[in-house]
């Protein structure tokens, strides 16, 4: 059986107040070509369709469009949320979606409820397990702990449980949105941490066939099995050298794998450029960026004048402007800014109670802010979902 595995549309998005929708709307036109030229057997989006649990009108008209594509074509498309989508919008009029071919899975309680595909060599069973908030689905799925490990290894257990009551042979297919440990995270990704782990560890997939995973955006490969589509465009300046894909996997009759990637159409180069501005201006080894989206960051000891209507002749396309005089490590606002990078909230909290208080949260403190900060998400994937 043939899949092609994609995630991560995030229709509506922008990039730095740039539309994407026709980028978007370009790729989905590549990806029903794509169908029909490889003879596809079954499309896979592991969530985050939108970028947004409201999602501008534009964007809610060209997924109308891309589900009316997908069900022209007469091949299964299997579906979930991520944790940008709101669920429940995302899954309106599932069931008569559902007889088009277009397979949704937003419910976290269905998780074990697979949509079998069937090919000549037998039963593929095709389980989606949403987005997982684990303070909203603990109960619900019979986790024992409201993290990230506990929810999602409770629905693969319940996925397994499921696969060994059917027939023998029957292959298996997962659809995930989560962070793998051991993959790589770029700066669009919207942090997901809660109970002060975001990540999973790769086991809570073994014995699956294939684990078609979304939310991160690079297409990588945790192991043979387990694999990551990545989005189908940059959506920050972080994914300047990704290579945006899907996968095209042929799945064999004892759920070997064979994967291969599928560009996808880029609309507009990125690069992110250093220096001082006049060598940025006058630097014959700019000129391949004069045409793409361009993110400057200006190392000139003193800020120059008006330095970005001098890039925009050079650059027209310019979208970005920093400033990192050379020399200098007092720049306040510099200094906070590479403090918080890579930090969880949970992370920046304690420390901002060590910096007024001169001491650590003890473990008891940090309990506390940790179910703060798990009910205030939940609370807002709430509100998002309602």
């Amino acid at each position: 059986m043939r899949l092609l595995h994609t995630s991560d549309w995030h229709l509506g998005r922008s990039f730095h107040r740039v539309s994407l929708l026709d980028a978007q709307r370009a790729f989905l036109d590549h990806l029903v070509a794509t169908v029909r030229a490889e003879h596809v057997d079954a499309v896979l989006v592991a969530g985050d369709v939108y970028d947004r649990a409201v999602p501008p009108l534009a964007a809610v008209e060209l997924y109308d469009i891309a589900l009316h594509a997908l069900a022209d074509l007469d091949v299964p498309t299997v579906m979930i949320s991520g944790n940008h989508d709101s669920a429940r919008r995302l899954g309106v009029g599932a069931g008569l979606i559902d007889r088009a071919g277009i397979h949704l899975r937003t419910d976290p309680a269905a998780c074990d409820r697979p949509v079998v595909l069937r090919d000549t060599h037998g039963d593929v069973a095709v389980y989606g397990l949403p987005y997982l908030e684990p303070a909203l689905v603990r109960d619900q799925i019979g986790a024992e702990r409201a993290d990230h490990t506990a929810v999602l290894g409770a629905a693969a257990d319940r996925v397994r449980a499921d696969l060994a009551a059917r027939p023998a042979g029957t292959r298996s297919v997962v659809l995930a949105h989560a962070f793998v440990t051991g993959a790589a995270p770029c700066d669009s990704e919207r942090d997901i941490t809660a109970g002060g782990v975001a990540s999973v560890p790769a086991a809570l997939f073994d014995g699956i066939d294939y684990t078609a995973l979304g939310h991160l955006h690079g297409c990588q490969t945790v192991t043979e099995r387990i694999r990551y589509s990545g989005s189908p465009l940059a959506y920050s300046f972080s994914e300047e050298h990704h290579r945006k894909s899907m996968w095209l996997v042929d799945l064999g009759p004892r759920g070997e794998i064979d994967a291969e990637r599928v560009d996808t159409p880029v609309p507009r180069r990125l690069a992110r450029l250093r220096g001082r501005l006049d060598d940025l201006l006058a630097d014959p080894a700019h000129e391949p960026h004069a045409d793409a989206w361009v993110e400057a960051t200006l190392t000139d000891p003193v800020r120059p004048y008006e330095p970005m209507a001098a890039l925009a002749k050079r650059f027209p396309h310019i979208l970005s402007l920093g400033f990192d005089p050379e020399g200098r490590d007092d720049d306040p606002a510099a200094s906070y800014a590479r403090r918080l990078a890579g930090r969880s909230d949970q992370q920046i909290a304690e420390d901002f109670v060590a910096h007024v208080r001169g001491s650590a949260p003890d473990p008891h403190e940090r309990l506390v802010l940790r179910e703060t900060f798990d009910a205030v998400r939940a609370a807002a994937a709430t509100a998002e979902r309602d």
